[in-house]
């Protein structure tokens, strides 16, 4: 047992401080609020498409419910999706496809800078490098031994902060544990389909 005389004094444990553009503080006081009152941790985004012609959908995002309310975006943000001319495409935006890919980058990144903030580690560098294979035969309803989707991701990231190997490698490993679009991607969700039909 580590006991202190009178005149010792116990260890201070530092106050968070942002971090890699991560306002700490807050991020520790949302776990705490959310600990004691775990009903703010229910949330809902949505999304709107609309289609353009071709290939071509627009989506907008521009509200969300969670802690105990509604709220907006800054902005409503738009994104184009399309196929490229060798999919029958006008390459209006990225497929369908990359926009979960980048979906996953940017899941797995933004848990690496909370995680790293977290553990006062300063962040020089994060990229990554994502791969998703493919085969068409199985959307093209050529073959029904082959999935629609992805057969395999592939996700590779260089990472340099202030920290030993060991320590930024298990940053991105409880990223990935902590990562909703990996979980979503990795376990798979419900998904319903209504149609109104007119």
């Amino acid at each position: 047992m580590n006991m202190h005389s009178p005149l010792e004094s116990p260890p201070v444990r530092k106050a968070p401080v942002p971090l890699n553009g991560v306002d700490t503080p807050a991020l520790f006081a949302t776990i705490g609020v959310v600990a004691g009152q775990p009903e703010l941790a229910k949330f809902q985004f949505r999304a709107q498409g609309r289609w353009m012609g071709g290939n071509h959908c627009q989506g907008t995002m521009s509200g969300f419910s969670g802690a105990g309310g509604e709220h907006s975006h800054k902005v409503t943000f738009t994104a184009e999706g399309d196929h490229p001319a060798v999919l029958c495409g006008a390459d209006n935006g990225p497929t369908p496809v990359e926009w979960l890919l980048h979906g996953l980058a940017c899941c797995l990144t933004a848990g690496i800078g909370n995680i790293a903030a977290a553990r006062g580690v300063v962040l020089k560098e994060v990229t990554c490098s994502l791969e998703g294979d493919i085969d068409l035969q199985g959307i093209l309803g050529l073959s029904d031994k082959v999935r629609n989707g992805f057969q395999a991701i592939r996700v590779n990231f260089a990472i340099k902060g202030d920290a030993p190997k060991e320590k930024l490698e298990s940053i991105v490993r409880q990223a990935q544990a902590r990562s909703a679009v990996f979980d979503v991607l990795a376990n798979g969700v419900p998904v319903s389909i209504a149609v109104d039909a007119g």
